[in-house]
C-alpha cells in the first residue's frame, strides 16, 4: 500500500476535518429548515439571494431523497478513512481497506469529480433556485484543495490517479470475497436509496412539490362543481374559505377544496371574498391585485343566478382583467349577463363585499388563501395530505 507523506496526510485530514463539520451545520441547517417549524432563522441567511435556510427548503437540495449535506458528510468521512487506511487495515472488519492500494489515488480522483458535481450544484443554485449557499459554496472549495494536494504532480498527475485506481479495483474485485463483498454493499446501498428515494422520508420538500404539482400544473379545476352548494348542505362543519382571484396560489387551493369535497364527507365549503385591491379593500395602501375587487362582485352576483362555482372555477382559469374580458369569459355558462352586470354594479353588491372584506380582517384574516374551521385559521396553501388531515381533524372536533 502506497505511504502517504506526513505533509499531505496532515493538510488532507485538516480539509476534510474541516467539511465535515460543515456539512453536519449543513445538515442541522437542512433539518431545521424542513421539519422544525420553531426554528429560527440560519446565519447564513442573509438575504434574498444569500439564503442556506431557503436552499435547503428546495428540492435540490437532496438527490435520491438523501440530503447534499449527508452525501457531504459521507465523502469526507471517506477521505478520512482512506488517509488512514494503511493502519486500518489491520482491523479484522475494516480489512478490506488494503484493496485501496494507492490511498491518495482515489483521494485526488474523488476530490476532483466532487468538485465537479460542485460547479454543477452551483449553476443550479444561482441560475435555477437563484440563491447562493455560502456554507455549501466554501465546502466546494474544500472539494477542489482536497483533490489539487493529493494529486502526485510528479508521477502522471491526475491522469496516473485515474489508471491506478482502474488497476486496483480490477486486481480487487479479483478476489471472490470483495467481489461479494461489494455486491452486497451495491445492492444494500440501492435498497436504502430506493426506500429514501419512494418514502421521501429526509425530504419533505420533495413530497410537498409532488402533492402540489396535480393543483399547480393543472390548466383547469376537473372537481369544479356546479351551483352554489359544494360539500354535503347540512354537514356540521363548515369550512370557510377566503380567496382572491388575482392570488397565485388561491387557484391551486381552489382545486384541492373542491377536490377534497368529492373525496371526503360530513362539511360544506363556504366561499368569502378577500379582494387584496385597493379599489375595495381600504385597509391596503399600495396597489396589488388589480382587479380581483371587480371579479369579487361577479362572484357576489352570479351567486343570485346559482352559479357561484361556475363563476369560481372560470375565473380562476382565465383571471380575467377587465369587467368586458370577465362577460366574454362568462358567456355560455347559463348566466343572465345583462342581470348578472347589473348586480355587479348594483350598491347592494358593493355593500355586500366592503362587509365581506371588514368581517374577514375582524377575525384576523388579512391573506388569502386562509381556510377558517371551527373558529380556527389556516393561513396559505398546505400539501393536498395535510389539507385532508386538517378537515378530518376538524370534522372529528365538531361532533
Amino acid at each position: 500500500m502506497e505511504k502517504i507523506s506526513l505533509y499531505k496526510k496532515v493538510v488532507i485530514f485538516v480539509l476534510a476535518f474541516i467539511g465535515f463539520l460543515t456539512t453536519i451545520k449543513l445538515a442541522v441547517i437542512y433539518y431545521d429548515a424542513n421539519f422544525n417549524p420553531y426554528a429560527l432563522p440560519s446565519f447564513c441567511s442573509v438575504n434574498n439571494f444569500i439564503d442556506c435556510d431557503g436552499i435547503a427548503k428546495t428540492t435540490e437540495s437532496q438527490f435520491f431523497g438523501v440530503p447534499l449535506a449527508y452525501w457531504g458528510m459521507f465523502f469526507y468521512l471517506f477521505v478520512i478513512v482512506l488517509l488512514f487506511a494503511e493502519k486500518l487495515k489491520n482491523i479484522r472488519l475494516l480489512k478490506f481497506l488494503e484493496v485501496f492500494k494507492n490511498p491518495l489515488d482515489y483521494i485526488a480522483l474523488l476530490g476532483i469529480f466532487s468538485f465537479i458535481v460542485s460547479m454543477t450544484l452551483l449553476c443550479v443554485s444561482l441560475f435555477s433556485i437563484e440563491k447562493l449557499c455560502i456554507l455549501c459554496a466554501f465546502t466546494y472549495v474544500l472539494n477542489l484543495l482536497i483533490g489539487l494536494v493529493a494529486i502526485d504532480y510528479g508521477n502522471g498527475g491526475l491522469m496516473k490517479a485515474l489508471r491506478q485506481s482502474i488497476a486496483d479495483f480490477i486486481d480487487g474485485i479479483k478476489n471472490r470475497a470483495y467481489l461479494i463483498a461489494l455486491i452486497a454493499v451495491m445492492l444494500l446501498a440501492g435498497g436504502i436509496l430506493s426506500y429514501t428515494n419512494a418514502t421521501e422520508v429526509f425530504a419533505p420538500q420533495v413530497k410537498a412539490k409532488k402533492d402540489f404539482a396535480e393543483f399547480v400544473e393543472a390548466k383547469y379545476n376537473k372537481y369544479a362543481v356546479k351551483g352554489n352548494l359544494l360539500g354535503e348542505e347540512n354537514a356540521k362543519t363548515v369550512v370557510f374559505i377566503y380567496t382572491d382571484y388575482n392570488c397565485p396560489i388561491c387557484g391551486p387551493f381552489d382545486i384541492m377544496i373542491h377536490k377534497a369535497a368529492k373525496e371526503m364527507k360530513s362539511f360544506k365549503v363556504i366561499h368569502k371574498n378577500l379582494p387584496l385591491d385597493t379599489e375595495c379593500n381600504k385597509n391596503l395602501k399600495n396597489p396589488f391585485h388589480e382587479g380581483s375587487c371587480t371579479m369579487a362582485r361577479y362572484s357576489i352576483a352570479a351567486e343570485k343566478q346559482g352559479k357561484l362555482w361556475d363563476v369560481d372555477a372560470k375565473f380562476f382559469q382565465y383571471r380575467p382583467a377587465s369587467e368586458e374580458e370577465i362577460l366574454k369569459v362568462l358567456d355560455g355558462i347559463g348566466l343572465d349577463l345583462e342581470k348578472l352586470k347589473r348586480d355587479a354594479n348594483s350598491p347592494e353588491t358593493y355593500k355586500k363585499l366592503s362587509e365581506e372584506i371588514d368581517a374577514a380582517y375582524a377575525l384576523d384574516i388579512n391573506a388569502t388563501p386562509t381556510m377558517r374551521i371551527n373558529a380556527k385559521n389556516f393561513v396559505g396553501i398546505m400539501p393536498y395530505s395535510q389539507l385532508k388531515k386538517t378537515i378530518e381533524e376538524q370534522i372529528e372536533k365538531s361532533k
